[in-house]
């Protein structure tokens, strides 16, 4: 490639003198110039678009989303409980019903199931207060609450499975979307933000 050659469509007009070539795709840059035209730079890899170590002021959608499965975890804890201890009270009382005095099968099977509602009003009952209590710490709780997040969540969706298949459906869904809310970058961003 020649710019003297006349036929060369990309040499220099003729009867102009050539320029040196402008700075620009594949020449060295000289430092100190100004920036072009177009979007700004983008920060660094791994700083906040406001700064390194600007403090996170409001929750990131994820996070809030999974604070509030937690709250409707508990209020669905709540409704468990309260449909357990009818169940044992009206159990409690067709045991006690004279036509069902004599059916020793019926009276086995009431004395053991009432007893088995009972510590389900009392587990459930102690898992809705830890669930309160968990999403009362999304917005000052660290490291420590995500990782009882997790496994909160984890056990929740477990149980979920197997004691209480048809009612603990929602349960699980719940708590395996809260694990992975709280569980990914985020949440973990939200929960090991510094706090000043």
């Amino acid at each position: 490639m020649s710019y003297g050659d006349p036929n060369n469509p990309y040499g220099a007009p003729q009867g102009q003198p050539q320029q040196p070539p402008q700075q620009g795709y594949g020449y060295p840059q000289q430092q100190g110039q100004a920036p072009g035209y177009g979007y700004p730079q983008a920060p660094p890899v791994g700083q906040a678009a406001y700064g390194a170590g600007a403090p996170m002021t409001e929750m990131p959608g994820s996070v809030s989303a999974a604070r509030v499965m937690t709250w409707v975890i508990v209020g669905l804890q709540i409704i468990g409980v309260a449909l357990f201890a009818f169940a044992a009270i009206a159990l409690n009382a067709a045991k006690d019903d004279e036509s069902l005095q004599d059916n020793s099968a019926f009276q086995d099977l009431a004395g053991d199931s009432t007893a088995l509602l009972w510590g389900y009003v009392v587990f459930g009952l102690a898992w809705a207060v830890f669930a309160a209590v968990l999403a009362t710490k999304f917005k000052t709780g660290g490291n420590g609450v995500r990782v009882t997040l997790l496994v909160f969540g984890i056990i929740t969706a477990i149980l979920g499975i197997y004691p209480f298949v048809v009612v603990g459906l929602v349960h699980t869904v719940l708590a395996v979307l809260i694990a992975v809310f709280v569980g990914n970058s985020n949440g973990k961003a939200w929960f090991n933000r510094p706090r000043y």
